[in-house]
């Protein structure tokens, strides 16, 4: 049995395809306009049996597909215990939401808390962020790092108005640096509360594709109390996790 599991998000589609529970491929591209062909592009490969889809564009992957649907919840949890069987919680900062997990053992979610009603924090807000200062994401994390502690505070983590302090700092002659650093820091400090609200402990899995921004994975690490791991493939613990819950009990 051949499983493909679809993460269908606001950013980016990831597909990874199982069979007999084991990873046999996966898979990134951009969402694009329409998330539903770019889901397709991987349907259409056709090395399947069974689909199993995530994330917010699950349930019109059922429509479109016939598919199987799980919870984003219930699939990063999944995904990030089989990848590390000692996880004990699971942080996932993705185009345009957050979630924090806490899991018991087998990866079973005791609690969780997911902001997805507002893009302060995510993959989004650093893409707007990194705009105004003139890096592209991976000069903004070096900066940030480079900057050393020594971040200019940013008073506002809504998207509209944080975008307006930073570029009236930058006219202002603000160093860039500094200004990604703060950046960096109002993410961090934001995700560290979200995990203390649901007593997540050590070790704790940091997925999505915020997770390959270095000075996010940093300032995590220096602020959370216990291991910080990040998977080899941040991007795709969703939908690995939607493929392993095929037969697990865990569809919505």
């Amino acid at each position: 049995m051949r499983v493909l599991g679809l993460d269908i998000g606001s950013r980016s589609v990831d597909a990874v395809w199982l069979e007999g529970g084991r990873p046999l491929d996966a898979a990134v591209t951009d969402s694009g306009f329409d998330p539903q062909a770019a889901a397709r592009t991987f349907v259409d490969r056709g090395e399947h049996d069974v689909i199993v889809a995530t994330g917010y564009g699950r349930h019109a992957a059922r429509e479109a597909f016939g598919c199987e649907v799980v919870t984003e919840i219930k699939a990063y949890a999944l995904g990030a215990s089989v990848l590390f069987p000692e996880a004990a919680s699971v942080l996932d900062i993705g185009g345009q939401d957050t979630k924090v997990i806490a899991l018991g053992p087998g990866g079973k979610v005791i609690d969780f808390e997911m902001n997805d009603k507002c893009a302060a924090g995510t993959g989004k807000f650093l893409e707007v962020m990194a705009k105004a200062l003139g890096f592209d994401l991976e000069e903004m994390a070096a900066a940030a790092l480079a900057a050393d502690g020594s971040g200019i505070q940013i008073s506002s983590m809504c998207t509209v108005f944080a975008e307006s302090e930073v570029t009236g700092l930058v006219h202002r002659g603000a160093d860039r640096a500094a200004v990604a650093r703060g950046l960096h820091d109002s993410i961090a400090k934001r995700t560290l509360s979200s995990l203390k609200r649901v007593g997540a402990t050590g070790p704790l899995v940091f997925a999505g594709g915020v997770a390959k921004n270095a000075a996010m994975v940093e300032l995590v690490r220096t602020g959370f109390d216990g291991e910080v791991l990040v998977p080899e493939e941040s991007q795709t613990v969703g939908a690995l996790g939607a493929a392993l819950s095929h037969g697990a009990g865990a569809h919505e």
